[in-house]
């Protein structure tokens, strides 16, 4: 019969295969390396720095923190933002402040930090500043959001990398050093099972556990792998930065005229979880400030899409959707319509309440007309050609020139019309 001092039950695979020290750390060489920051940092005995460790999940900010502390010989506190009060961190630093006054320094891990309010942020303040601790915080999201200013010029932040293909074939070949065996999967199943896990070490770990309770054979192939493992599902928050990340790459893609890319991101947030009605409007924008007069119909067929969708729902009005992000995406492109507004609207507000010309004024009162009101205006139908040639700016300021249409698509027409009408005003005023 068992009894309570039975021995532990086992480590999970990713736990047992976690790095003993920081060379043993994949995919993030570029902050380990003997030229990387923490490299240098650690390897010239010099002090460790507070610092903020900014990286997606499973890209080994934990094990990097403790693996700090064990090399500069500091006591590792580790703390969750998620499960952490005021009283835990009044407990923590009243030990770090005794084994400080005895010599012995602290590093206080704390993962999640961006979930700590501001005043909690604050409170961290005097005891990194007088070396109690050194701060090592952890966090998914940018720190500039989402950490204080106060709390951020004293820290560095050090940026690691979502782990790459070859990161994690790397995780994979110790995986199977450790069971002594192979994954029982084919070449295509072992790539899938590396891109589901999305470039997070611990999510792929998970899964090869999974994995190697299969027997050795037959081989699975990638839809026998999907019956056993599911895949990760992508990060992205629709209120955080992941969400403007992909937005800013979806427009920045329609402007550039690449339609692939484009395309590429439009599904990166479909499958994330993005309300398609949101690109939808993104897609109305682009086609407004982006593509303007040199294809009018950009417009048309970025709010036809968007109407298609509503009426159509999922899957199928998503791919109005995707003709559309084709279309403004391939579209001529031009901001002159765009600058024009705005050039236009910073002299409105320069200009203030300046009176229009009197003569395209109306009069319907006996007192408007003595005065002036509507003197002079020629009805431009009347006129020869249709057109009058008449000033319609203040007096104050003569006439100005804000919409400067380019060569391309549509605008080329827009600019012979310009043109036209420009010669014929100078002409009437000979």
């Amino acid at each position: 019969m068992s009894s309570l001092f039975d021995d532990q039950a086992p480590r999970p695979l990713a736990d047992r295969l976690r790095p003993q020290t920081l060379e043993d750390v994949i995919g993030q060489d570029h902050l380990l390396s003997e030229d990387g920051p923490l490299g240098r940092m650690v390897r010239s005995g010099g002090r460790l720095t507070s610092m903020i460790l900014w990286g997606p999940p499973g890209c080994g900010k934990t094990t990097v923190a403790r693996l700090l502390a064990d090399k500069t010989d500091l006591y590792f506190e580790p703390l969750s933002a998620i499960f952490s009060g005021v009283a835990d961190l009044k407990k923590v630093f009243k030990d770090a402040k005794s084994r400080h006054q005895a010599g012995q320094g602290t590093l206080l891990f704390i993962d999640e930090i961006h979930r700590f309010n501001r005043a909690q942020q604050d409170g961290f303040l005097p005891f990194v500043e007088d070396g109690t601790v050194v701060l090592v915080g952890a966090t998914t999201e940018n720190p500039s959001f989402e950490l204080n200013a106060a709390l951020m010029s004293r820290c560095r932040v050090m940026v690691l990398k979502r782990l790459s293909d070859e990161a994690l074939e790397g995780l994979l070949s110790r995986a199977e050093s450790e069971q002594k065996r192979k994954l029982p999967l084919n070449e295509d199943a072992r790539a899938a099972l590396r891109a589901m896990a999305d470039g997070d070490g611990r999510y792929l770990l998970n899964m090869v556990e999974a994995v190697f309770e299969l027997p050795d054979d037959p081989l699975l192939d990638t839809d026998g792998l999907l019956k056993v493992v599911q895949k990760r599902m992508p990060i992205y928050d629709k209120s955080q930065e992941g969400h403007y990340n992909l937005i800013s790459a979806f427009q920045k893609s329609l402007r550039g005229s690449d339609a692939d890319a484009a395309l590429y991101w439009f599904a990166r947030m479909l499958d994330g979880g993005e309300d398609p009605k949101y690109i939808a409007r993104r897609l109305l924008i682009t086609s407004v400030e982006d593509v303007g007069t040199a294809d009018p119909n950009a417009m048309t067929q970025a709010l036809q899409a968007w109407e298609s969708y509503e009426r159509l729902g999922s899957p199928q009005g998503e791919y109005a959707l995707a003709q559309a992000v084709i279309y403004v995406a391939t579209a001529p492109k031009s901001n002159a319509s765009y600058t024009a507004y705005k050039a236009a609207r910073d002299m409105a507000r320069k200009t203030g309440s300046i009176m229009p010309p009197k003569h395209i004024l109306n009069a319907p009162t006996k007192m408007m007309k003595d005065i002036g009101y509507g003197d002079g205006y020629q009805y431009d139908h009347d006129a020869e050609g249709g057109f009058s040639g008449q000033d319609f700016f203040p007096e104050e300021t003569g006439r100005m020139e804000f919409y400067q249409p380019n060569d391309r698509g549509f605008e080329r027409e827009l600019a012979k019309r310009q043109a036209y009408w420009a010669k014929l005003r100078a002409e009437k005023k000979r």
